[in-house]
């Protein structure tokens, strides 16, 4: 067929190409204005006409991936013993919240709420003085905090400071000894230490039972109701409480001087005394349960059965002397140095001075025995 004059009867250059299946086809047609002219501009004008065939993409999804999920949860490959983006640690099943890698692939830190390999303790928390502290080890006495429980802890074993190893300030009575301050510590009293933590000793004022004191006045002071035995006085413990006992021979036998009531059975040796009606000085040079031997001077006058009685004997015996160095006479007073007892008479009753009404009395070589 033959193509008529007019529009698009002109001569025709351009291409055609076939697309392949599933591509775009396009077809460009130039067509130009034999004239060379265009009306409105004056510009050859050349037209493209572009036909887009339509296009088929096809996408296939794989049903298991969800790297679109927003679970904050583990990562998807956390657990299979690969340590993926995002991951601290994998150790596959041995994950855990209390292993080295916890479950989501996190490693084990103190202070993250799990107690761990190596951890004592972990709770979590910034407080170093509770029973967990910031290492994650559980408080102990000796770990240098003061936690509860505890007025003290200096880290040390040093049980002689002020802070033992009991973790509690060392005070009397603890049983620790503290340098400086304490002389001893029995954790209580014992018969060497006394309860204020100084050495226990008879005397010091502190009564002592553990010590077996029963008092203690600190005087030392024998002759009191508190010897210096510390036990309360008594007949017989050989001390002469005062104004209470005439004697104590530290025994509860009769007939030895000292009666068992602590009594006095005869005078001492040396017992001075003066007369009762003359008031002149004698001197005891001996004496026992039977018998006494009593010696003054030739200057004075004597009342010899009353000075007896006084004594708790019942009469004289002898009397007179030789003439020499003994008891009480021709030495002063000296009651020490007896000398030989000799007498001149056998008592009779009269003497040989006046007598009056505390008896007969004697005046010349006074010595005497009472019986």
């Amino acid at each position: 067929m033959g193509c008529s004059e007019g529009v698009g009867a002109g001569p025709m250059s351009g291409s055609a190409t076939l697309g392949t299946f599933g591509s775009s086809t396009i077809t460009s047609v130039s067509t130009t204005d034999p004239t060379g002219d265009d009306a409105s501009s004056g510009t050859s004008a050349e037209t493209d006409v572009s036909t887009t065939s339509p296009s088929t993409s096809l996408e296939t999804t794989d049903p298991t991936d969800d790297s679109g999920s927003s679970d904050d949860g583990p990562g998807p490959g956390c657990g299979n013993g690969m340590i993926d983006v995002g991951e601290d640690c994998d150790q596959g099943p041995a994950n855990g919240d209390t292993s080295s890698c916890k479950s989501d692939c996190t490693n084990q830190v103190c202070g993250d709420g799990f107690v761990g390999p190596g951890e004592g303790c972990d709770d979590a928390n910034g407080v170093d003085t509770d029973a967990c502290n910031n290492m994650c080890v559980l408080a102990s006495c000796g770990d240098g905090m003061i936690n509860a429980g505890e007025s003290c802890d200096d880290a040390n074993a040093d049980d002689s400071d002020a802070c033992p190893s009991t973790c509690q300030s060392a005070t009397c009575g603890d049983g620790f000894v503290q340098a400086g301050a304490e002389q001893c510590d029995a954790g209580g009293q014992s018969a060497g230490c006394d309860v204020d933590c100084t050495t226990a000793s008879c005397g010091d004022g502190t009564i002592n039972a553990a010590a077996g004191e029963a008092c203690d006045d600190g005087n030392g002071n024998g002759g009191d109701a508190c010897p210096t035995s510390c036990i309360n006085a008594f007949c017989g413990d050989g001390f002469l409480y005062g104004g209470v006992e005439e004697c104590d021979d530290s025994n509860g036998s009769d007939g030895d001087g000292c009666s068992s009531t602590c009594a006095a059975e005869f005078p001492d040796q040396c017992q001075q005394g003066n007369d009762p009606g003359t008031g002149s000085p004698w001197v005891v040079c001996s004496a026992d349960a039977s018998t006494a031997w009593i010696a003054a001077n030739s200057a004075g006058t004597y009342h010899p059965v009353a000075i007896c009685q006084s004594l708790g004997y019942d009469s004289v015996g002898q009397w007179g002397g030789t003439w020499g160095s003994v008891c009480g006479y021709n030495q002063a007073s000296d009651c020490m140095n007896l000398g030989t007892a000799q007498f001149d008479y056998v008592w009779d009753g009269l003497g040989n001075c006046d007598a009056d009404g505390l008896g007969p009395t004697i005046c010349i070589t006074v010595h005497w025995t009472c019986v």
